[in-house]
């Protein structure tokens, strides 16, 4: 992969993994992130500056429970009404404040916490080159945290935009924030939305 850093400390050769941002999420949805309105103006921030280097990850859950495996199975047999026989096609989708973006923006949409648990994001990043990824989206403690530490895992250098993540805990919120500063450096950076600005040059 392409060193993701210059000696100049700029982020470069890099792509935006925004992490299901999507309606079931938004106020008023079946899972409520309470805070995501709260983020979502950095984000699309970022992204209208990015759009051809901008991701989404879209969670799609199961039609009906078994349809999963194992514990899937049994998650989605107590949030029954998350599976797709119950929920309104739109819950899925993304936002309207980010959906306009799509294209030149593209989504993957993924099965499982992690977005790489769809193969194909990894297989796009190598095939393109990219050495960083910069990670915002929804949920700070359950989703981000999978896709990070898989893109660890990866040998991706991770850039967390702090102030462009939301959860529906802030106590998983702040624990995660202290766990990547104490226990990942030099594998995670965190940036605020403003310090992206100057320091992304693609």
């Amino acid at each position: 992969m392409s060193e993701a850093k210059s000696p100049d400390g700029e982020i470069r050769h890099a792509v935006h993994l925004c992490i299901d941002m999507q309606n079931i999420f938004a106020p008023g949805g079946l899972w409520e992130t309470p805070w995501m309105e709260k983020v979502l103006p950095a984000i699309a921030s970022i992204v209208s500056r990015h759009q051809d280097r901008t991701i989404f990850t879209r969670f799609i859950t199961p039609q009906k429970p078994e349809d999963r495996p194992g514990r899937w199975r049994a998650y989605f047999q107590h949030w029954r009404q998350a599976t797709r026989d119950h929920l309104p096609p739109s819950a899925l989708d993304l936002v309207p404040a980010l959906a306009r973006y799509v294209p030149p923006a593209r989504i993957v949409d993924k099965p499982a916490y992690s977005a790489f648990s769809n193969p194909r994001l990894a297989a796009l990043l190598v095939e393109k080159d990219i050495g960083s990824v910069v990670i915002t989206g929804a949920e700070t403690d359950v989703c981000v945290l999978s896709t990070v530490l898989s893109a660890v895992d990866l040998g991706f250098r991770v850039v967390i935009v702090e102030d462009a993540l939301c959860s529906s805990s802030d106590i998983g919120h702040d624990a995660l924030m202290t766990m990547y500063r104490t226990r990942f450096h030099g594998q995670v950076d965190l940036v605020t939305a403003e310090e992206l600005a100057e320091f992304w040059r693609e």
